[in-house]
C-alpha cells in the first residue's frame, strides 16, 4: 500500500490507507481516543478505542479507513485503524510540541533543537527561508544571472577586517570567508552576472539578536554598470521576485515592494533620525527612525540609504565621483532593519593598489585577487543579503536565532 499525506486523505474516501508521521497529541476520552498524527503536510485524526503506551513524537505507520467528519482535521478522520509503532519515545519531552505556541525559553529550544525545529512556528520560519532562496535563485536566473559556489577557507580576511576565523591550515594559516566577494568579482569577468547562495563567518563577539557568528548570504554580482544605481535597480526586482516566492509559496502576508524604492543619501539619513552630522554610521535606533519615517512619508517598508562615508566602507568600494570622501555604496532598510549592503566596486588595477596602499595593506596578501583587475574587468557592482536576518523581519521574530535551524553565536556552537 502506498503512503499518502495528511492533505490528500479528503480525496479518499471510505478507503483504506497507509498514513505514516509522528504522534502530535494523544486525545483521552472516556469511551474513545483520539491520536492526532503529524507528517511532513499537515495534521490527520486517527480514531482509537485504546491507544495503549504510545507516547507523543512517536514515529508510527496507520493502516486505516478516512471516514467524513466535518470536525476533524481536514474534513476526514482515519477509523478502525491498525497502528505501527516504528520508533518508540521512551522519554519524557524537554516541552510540549501540540501547544499553539513554545513555552519553552529560547535556549532551551536551542538546545534541543531537534525536537523545537518539529514545532510548527518553527517550522513556519524554515519554510519562509527555503521560499524566499527559492525566489532569489529565480529572480536573479530570469536577469541572467549564473549561480557559482566559492571557496569558504581563503587565504586572507576579505575585508581587512579582524573579525575572521583563523585555522591552522596545513601548518600554515588560514580564514574562514568573511563574504564571496573576492570570488564574485573575479566570475564577473566570466560570466558578467553571478549569485550564491552560501555560510559566510565572522568573528564579531556581539551577542544580540541581529548577529550571528556564521548565517547564509544571499550574494550577487553584475558587470557593465552605470553605477550603484543600476545595482540597486536590480536588487529591487530582486526582492520582488522573493517577496512574490513567499507568497505563494507559503500564503504569508508579505509586503508591496515599490517598483522604485526610496532612497536617501547619508547626510539627510542622519537628520531624519536625529543624529549627530559626524556619525560614521548608522546606529539600530537610527535604523528604526528612518523605518518609521519611510512608512509614513512614503508608505514604503523599504528604504534605500546610500552615499556613506569612505571611511566606513571596505577598500573595494567606488568613491563617488562627485565627492570622494562619500561612496557609491547603499544599505536597504526593511522595517527599519539593515537586511542588504551593497554597491558599486573599483574596477581598475591602479584603483585597488592605490586603496589597499591608502589602508596600510599589503599587496602580495591580495595577489591573485588584484590579477583579476590587471585582465581587463568592466565596471560592476553587487550587494549580499542576510537570508537570516531578512526572515527574522519578514516573519515578525524578534530574534534571528528563531528562524536558523542550528544558529551560532559567540556562546553556542552545538548542537
Amino acid at each position: 500500500m502506498q503512503r499518502i499525506l495528511s492533505t490528500e486523505l479528503a480525496a479518499h474516501p471510505h478507503e483504506k490507507v497507509l498514513v505514516e508521521g509522528w504522534v502530535h497529541r494523544i486525545r483521552r476520552l472516556k469511551s474513545v481516543s483520539f491520536l492526532i498524527l503529524r507528517d511532513a503536510a499537515g495534521l490527520a485524526q486517527v480514531v482509537l478505542h485504546e491507544p495503549g503506551g504510545i507516547q507523543e513524537e512517536s514515529v508510527v505507520s496507520v493502516v486505516a479507513t478516512v471516514t467524513p467528519n466535518p470536525q476533524a482535521p481536514g474534513g476526514v478522520e482515519l477509523t478502525a485503524p491498525e497502528v505501527r509503532v516504528r520508533s518508540a519515545v521512551d522519554v519524557p519531552l524537554p516541552f510540549e510540541l501540540h501547544r499553539p505556541a513554545l513555552t519553552a525559553s529560547l535556549p532551551t529550544q536551542l538546545d534541543h533543537a531537534a525536537l523545537a525545529l518539529r514545532h510548527p512556528a518553527r517550522r513556519a520560519g524554515l519554510a519562509v527561508a527555503a521560499a524566499v532562496t527559492a525566489g532569489f535563485r529565480k529572480a536573479l536566473e530570469a536577469q541572467r544571472f549564473v549561480e557559482i559556489h566559492t571557496p569558504k577557507i581563503v587565504e586572507s580576511a576579505t575585508e581587512s577586517g579582524a573579525d575572521v576565523f583563523e585555522l591552522d591550515y596545513f601548518g600554515r594559516p588560514a580564514y574562514l570567508a568573511q563574504s564571496p566577494q573576492f570570488y564574485k568579482q573575479m566570475m564577473v569577468g566570466v560570466f558578467e552576472r553571478v549569485f550564491e547562495v552560501g555560510p559566510v563567518f565572522r568573528a564579531e563577539n556581539s551577542d544580540t539578536a541581529r548577529h550571528l557568528t556564521q548565517y547564509t548570504s544571499l550574494d550577487a554580482e553584475m558587470g557593465f554598470v552605470a553605477d550603484h544605481r543600476d545595482v540597486m535597480a536590480a536588487l529591487t526586482r530582486t526582492i520582488a521576485g522573493m517577496f512574490g516566492e513567499v507568497a505563494g509559496r507559503t500564503g504569508l502576508a508579505v509586503p508591496e515592494v515599490p517598483a522604485e524604492i526610496p532612497a536617501v543619501r547619508f547626510a539627510e539619513a542622519l537628520r531624519i533620525a536625529g543624529a549627530p552630522d559626524d556619525e560614521p554610521d548608522l546606529a539600530p535606533a537610527h535604523e528604526r527612525a528612518l523605518g518609521e519615517w519611510a512608512r509614513r512619508e512614503h508608505g514604503s517598508e523599504f528604504l534605500f540609504v546610500t552615499g556613506y562615508p569612505m571611511r566606513k566602507r571596505p577598500f573595494y568600494t567606488h568613491p563617488d565621483p562627485a565627492d570622494p570622501a562619500y561612496s557609491n555604496g547603499f544599505d536597504l532598510l526593511f522595517r527599519g532593519l539593515e537586511i542588504v549592503t551593497g554597491g558599486q566596486r573599483l574596477h581598475r588595477y591602479e584603483d585597488y593598489v592605490a586603496a589597499l596602499s591608502a589602508a596600510g595593506e599589503p599587496l602580495a596578501a591580495y595577489r591573485g585577487y588584484l590579477d583579476t583587475f590587471r585582465y581587463g574587468m568592466p565596471p560592476h557592482g553587487g550587494w549580499a543579503i542576510g537570508l537570516e536576518r531578512l526572515v527574522a523581519r519578514l516573519t515578525g521574530v524578534a530574534n534571528v536565532r528563531e528562524v536558523t535551524a542550528f544558529p551560532r553565536d559567540p556562546h553556542r556552537i552545538a548542537p
